[in-house]
């Protein structure tokens, strides 16, 4: 009896070892380019409805319609609720599958920012934020994983990031719809065109496959050569060939191997996560409030922000261009260093186009982090057994983190100035770059399954 137990445990390991081959064979189909426009569409209205607070938030200050302190608990319920949804995602997507966390999500959040739209008052749309809140949280580990686990071994860091730039195209765009509608339609058309958004999105996701690796992971063959046969079918029926990974990869990272490492890996996971979502969401959930702050009235704020988060989609793509080509922890430790010195020189400047530039340039570093970082180098750092659930662990510590930084910022502006926040955020940067540099990986062009 144990003989045969022992001769399945053996089939089923060569044939787990033979479909992770064909697995990291194939290339882009149309099954991975579906699975790409429409996990980068839910990531891009994500983007949007994170970006919508700060934007609504300022003008809720300047119509009288809410508080410094509303806001500031409108913006730090919202980074709980992304907490929540982190580690939900990481529970449900290593567990339950993959298909489960990425259906979830998008109900949630479009469902409660539509309702959040017709609030009466500040309290009930606080509420509403959370909620909504944890279907952000879930998007955000769910997306970049499928991505990672879907895309082929060689360019998976270029598709990685290129996700994380179609989705950060949605900073300036939010702004900029902030600037042009809420003045004639009030803040609530926002939640409207988000919330609405988001239920058409989850209603073409729903026949999405399940990632083959997660299903090889626990012991369902069959499902994962169904879908590696269906993609190995397409790459033929459209003349793809199959890459020679084995010739190119320039060594493999082993399951073994990156399980022993579990615990520096999201130790480095959690402190780069941190100090990119941290830095990125203070300074752009705050800069409306804090040009208002300065006597710049809401319309030229928003105008202003609007023109800074261009830097979004010009960094997540200088980061897609970069993470395969100098690799991760080169792009990683350098946009870590910019952000922090380019942070110092800004809180320092009082002229309005100088302020500007500098704030284009300081957006521009927080999103090649954030195309590095969060959309690339965090899923690299685990194996497909336990990747949602690291995943979900990092990026869930640096909401609950900025759980409070909205709340410390106002207590910061009553006390003093935009120069301790910026020297609070230069601090975070300053030492994940320290932390990445000694401790962290490097997984380009590797093999982590």
């Amino acid at each position: 009896m144990e003989e045969a137990i022992n001769s399945q445990n053996i089939q089923d390991d060569k044939k787990a070892r033979q479909l992770k081959i064909r697995m990291n064979q194939i290339q882009p189909t149309t099954t991975f380019y579906k699975i790409f426009v429409l996990v980068s569409a839910g990531m891009f209205l994500d983007a949007i409805d994170v970006y919508l607070a700060s934007g609504v938030s300022s003008y809720l200050l300047e119509t009288n319609w809410s508080t410094l302190k509303l806001n500031s608990i409108f913006l730090a319920v919202g980074f709980f609720g992304l907490f929540l949804g982190s580690v939900f995602a990481g529970v449900v997507g290593d567990f339950f599958g993959r298909k489960k966390a990425y259906q979830f999500n998008l109900i949630v959040f479009g469902s409660f920012t539509l309702i959040g739209s017709f609030a009466p008052n500040m309290y009930f749309l606080i509420v509403c934020r959370l909620i909504a809140s944890i279907g952000l949280g879930t998007e955000i580990v769910t997306g970049y994983a499928m991505i990672n686990e879907f895309a082929p071994v060689k360019s998976r860091g270029k598709w990685c990031a290129m996700t994380s730039f179609i989705a950060n195209c949605g900073a300036p765009i939010t702004m900029l719809m902030c600037t042009l509608l809420i003045p004639h339609f009030t803040w609530r058309i926002m939640f409207i065109i988000s919330g609405i958004s988001a239920l058409i999105l989850w209603y073409f996701r729903r026949k999405l496959p399940e990632s083959p690796r997660w299903s090889i992971a626990h012991g369902r063959m069959e499902e994962a050569q169904g879908v590696i046969n269906e993609i190995e079918n397409e790459m033929k029926d459209e003349g793809v060939g199959k890459a020679q990974i084995n010739s190119k990869i320039n060594s493999t990272l082993v399951a073994d191997e990156i399980n022993s490492h579990f615990g520096r890996n999201l130790l480095v996971a959690i402190f780069a996560v941190s100090a990119t979502i941290v830095c990125q969401y203070t300074f752009t959930s705050w800069v409306p409030t804090l040009l208002v702050k300065q006597g710049i009235n809401i319309v030229s704020s928003l105008g202003f922000t609007t023109v800074m988060m261009m830097g979004a989609p010009a960094g997540a793509f200088l980061g897609s261009q970069l993470v395969d080509r100098i690799g991760r922890k080169p792009t990683i430790v350098t946009a870590f260093i910019l952000a922090a010195v380019l942070g110092i020189i800004y809180s320092r400047q009082t002229s309005p186009i100088i302020v500007m530039i500098l704030g284009f340039l300081l957006t521009t570093c927080f999103y090649v982090l954030m195309a590095s970082v969060v959309g690339v180098y965090v899923s690299e750092l685990f194996t497909t057994k336990y990747r949602f659930r690291g995943a979900g662990i990092a990026n869930g510590i640096s909401k609950l983190i900025t759980v409070g930084m909205p709340i410390g910022v106002a207590w910061l502006l009553s006390i003093s100035n935009t120069i301790m926040i910026f020297t609070v955020i230069s601090s975070f940067a300053v030492i994940a770059a320290i932390i990445v540099y000694f401790f962290g990986p490097e997984t380009n062009n590797q093999e982590v399954d």
